[in-house]
């Protein structure tokens, strides 16, 4: 009877670990089918996205016009309460001379 439960434990022992065997082969197999995947997605659909927006973006900006838009004074916009901290104190800290304008108009241009 002992030989018997040895026999058994050695079969199960065995088949356990040639389970555990194929389901590491398996897992490697689908590992490498799906960096593959990712890749030839990657190679495939992500960079010719990305140069298609790039291409879309350069033509629009080629169709766009550099220049200012007209300045019109409404009296609710750039309402300047108190100063700025830095600067003059009256431009704001990220201030493009060319798009955005003093309360006054744009920067340069004598009215």
């Amino acid at each position: 009877m002992a030989a018997l439960g040895r026999l058994s434990q050695a079969l199960l022992r065995s088949s356990v670990t040639q389970t555990r065997r194929q389901l590491a082969a398996a897992a490697a197999e689908h590992g490498e089918h799906s960096t593959r995947t990712w890749k030839i997605l990657s190679f495939v659909v992500a960079l010719p996205g990305v140069a298609v927006c790039m291409l879309n973006m350069y033509l629009k900006e080629q169709e766009h016009s550099h220049e200012q838009p007209e300045f019109v004074p409404y009296s609710h916009l750039r309402i300047r309460s108190k100063r700025f901290p830095w600067g003059d104190g009256n431009k704001s800290l990220f201030h493009n001379g060319h798009v955005n304008p003093l309360p006054d108009g744009y920067e340069g241009h004598d009215e």
